[in-house]
């Protein structure tokens, strides 16, 4: 309920509220007789001021308009608020009066100058009980998070008094190490002690804290907000009183980086009804389900509601970790979790799962990605993305799987790099299955850089930021794509709706970033400034250390100009040539004779051979950063 209202258009929430205005003037008009003839049935006086009523309704309505009293958000809605109400009151008790005076009612003449005060005492209530009862509904919905707020003093009265009109917050306590304020109730609140608040933690009672010291020193803060966020929680802070009155910082200080705010676009919105319809009660299964892209995948498949989801990884730490996450919310949504450990290049194990539990969609994220190694190990990184692929794709095919969907990269597009090369080949191979496959749709998604996925340079430059420099670049002009995790598994589930076999889908996500441009951004949203010549006195200094091996200054998500629209604007569907299956079964075999001769040049030479990986080079040993 609280989120279908919540989700309605701002012009339908607007009509709803000048509607009920306009309903209650002939409700106080009626108050109004009553109280003047003493019963709740004056029927006489009322068959009389029919009129009254009608007219009186009617002038509401532009007046409520031009007033624009159905404008005011219920969630801000505050005693100032009331002065259009008041004027809204006056107004129409004026036009009563007239009207009375009209007409010569006998002994009515008191009725305009008792319904105005009544209007008003009903307008407010509505708006309070309307307020009042959206705030229920979120906490029912249980969408508002819980919060703390570190600091029971007048700032922090003052958060707590702003946060009740939030409905995304709900502060819940606040914490202070003042002994005597400790088990005492601040503004309805119960203080409680360092202790309480770990406990409150683990208990998910409260997922956020926010400091309300802001007369602390910075030294204190930064203890502070490391200590609190070893409990497990996230921690906000308001600005100190120094950033208060500095307009330059005030606006980063109140929240930290996010990989949003990093976007330098609108997110897409990705949310279709063919989703539901795709994954609804079917069997799923997601290969590297431990992953950045893998897990998310598997947090929004279980809002899908199927029948079975099936997570596959062959790392025994992550798949624990995704498991323990997800599996009281599986039992929840009364959705089968199974978990199941294993390397995407285990035949006899990957045909085995997918036949124990009825697969119908396979969602291919298993995948060595991170540049740098797959370029020193060239060998393993290509058995995994491309070999590791054709066995998941063939037991697709052979146990009769409906869709299958390969996770990608923009690195795939005219690759300089081993690893970009590796996962141009498996789409090859993907390519090359849909044209010898009767029944299972292959298809496969391209992602820019994601945002926040590990091995990323968000979580890099965080560190880095948070070290005190120096944020580390390779060079000043590489331009990139990006996506946050979110779009990037959405269009994951999207690709498998909307897939009609052989497919290639991307994100239209407008314009590259500039990579020293997020730099300077993400040390800006931080707080900080940036230290170089025409600003020595920063705080944080950006270094470039050229370029890694196989890296490209800029990255390209289609191979020429074949993007074909699909049933949402913001993503293209590409059709691109593929080897004949002579061709492909060379190129494999090829494939499998290099990497059991364990032969380095052979495979690279494949890939520059085949991939069009013409800017590859034969590796030189020495360290990878």
């Amino acid at each position: 309920m609280y989120d279908y209202l919540i989700a309605l258009p701002r012009a339908v929430k607007q009509r709803i509220l000048l509607a009920i205005d306009c309903m209650l003037v002939p409700i106080s008009l009626y108050v109004a007789f009553a109280l003047r003839f003493g019963h709740w049935a004056p029927v006489e006086p009322l068959s009389l001021a029919l009129p009254l009523f009608i007219v009186l309704t009617l002038c509401a309505l532009p007046l409520f308009a031009y007033l624009r009293i159905n404008r005011i958000k219920l969630s801000a809605f505050e005693v100032q608020d009331i002065s259009r109400g008041a004027v809204a009151a006056a107004c129409l008790t004026v036009v009563a009066g007239f009207i009375s005076l009209f007409m010569s009612f006998p002994g009515m003449q008191s009725v305009p100058l008792i319904f105005g005060p009544i209007f008003l005492m009903i307008h407010m209530s509505s708006r309070m009980t309307a307020r009042s009862w959206l705030l229920y509904l979120s906490e029912k919905s249980g969408t508002r998070m819980p919060v703390a707020i570190y600091g029971a003093g007048s700032i922090g009265v003052q958060l707590l008094a702003s946060l009740r009109k939030d409905f995304d917050l709900r502060p819940v306590a606040f914490i202070d190490d003042n002994p005597t304020l400790q088990h005492m109730t601040v503004s309805g609140l119960p203080v409680c002690s360092r202790k309480q608040l770990e406990q409150m933690v683990e208990a998910k009672r409260v997922h956020r804290v926010i400091l309300a010291v802001p007369s602390a020193s910075e030294l204190v803060r930064r203890q502070l907000i490391k200590e609190l966020s070893a409990l497990g929680c996230e921690v906000y802070t308001l600005p100190s009183y120094n950033e208060l009155v500095d307009c330059n910082t005030i606006s980063y200080a109140l929240q930290p980086v996010t990989a949003n705010m990093l976007l330098g676009r609108d997110m897409v919105n990705l949310e279709t009804p063919e989703i539901a319809r795709t994954y609804t009660g079917r069997s799923i299964l997601v290969t590297g389900a431990g992953g950045s892209i893998g897990s998310e995948l598997c947090r929004q498949i279980l809002g899908c509601k199927p029948h079975r989801l099936v997570m596959y990884d062959h790392s025994e730490y992550a798949l624990y970790t995704v498991d323990t996450e997800l599996r009281r919310l599986a039992e929840e949504m009364d959705v089968e979790l199974v978990t199941r450990l294993g390397s995407v290049c285990d035949r006899g194990a990957v045909t085995r799962v997918i036949e124990e539990t009825s697969v119908d969609i396979i969602l291919h994220a298993a995948a060595y990605k991170h540049v740098p190694l797959v370029e020193a190990n060239e060998i393993v990184g290509v058995v995994n993305n491309v070999i590791g692929t054709r066995i998941v794709a063939e037991a697709a095919e052979a146990a009769g799987v409906e869709r299958f969907i390969l996770v990608s990269t923009d690195k795939a597009v005219r690759p300089t790099n081993v690893m970009g090369a590796s996962k141009r080949l498996a789409e090859m191979v993907v390519q090359d299955m849909q044209t010898r496959s009767a029944s299972t749709k292959y298809a496969m998604v391209r992602f820019g850089n994601v945002l926040g996925s590990s091995g990323s340079v968000i979580p890099l430059f965080q560190k880095q930021i948070a070290a005190g420099g120096p944020v580390t670049l390779t060079h000043d002009k590489i331009n990139r794509y990006f996506m946050t995790i979110s779009e990037a598994a959405r269009l994951v589930l999207l690709a498998g709706a909307y897939s009609t076999g052989g497919d290639v889908f991307v994100l239209d996500m407008g314009k590259a970033v500039n990579i020293i441009d997020l730099a300077r951004r993400m040390i800006e949203l931080s707080g900080l400034r940036v230290r170089d010549e025409q600003n020595p006195e920063g705080d944080i200094e950006i270094e470039i250390v050229g370029l890694r091996p196989g890296e490209k200054l800029f990255e390209e998500l289609l191979i020429g100009d074949n993007a074909l629209p699909t049933p949402h604007d913001k993503i293209l569907r590409a059709q691109e040539s593929v080897p004949s299956q002579i061709e492909m079964a060379r190129i494999l075999r090829n494939l499998d004779t290099a990497t059991n001769a364990n032969d380095e040049a052979a495979v690279r030479k494949l890939l520059r051979d085949y991939v069009g990986a013409s800017g590859l080079k034969d590796r030189s040993f020495g360290n990878v950063g």
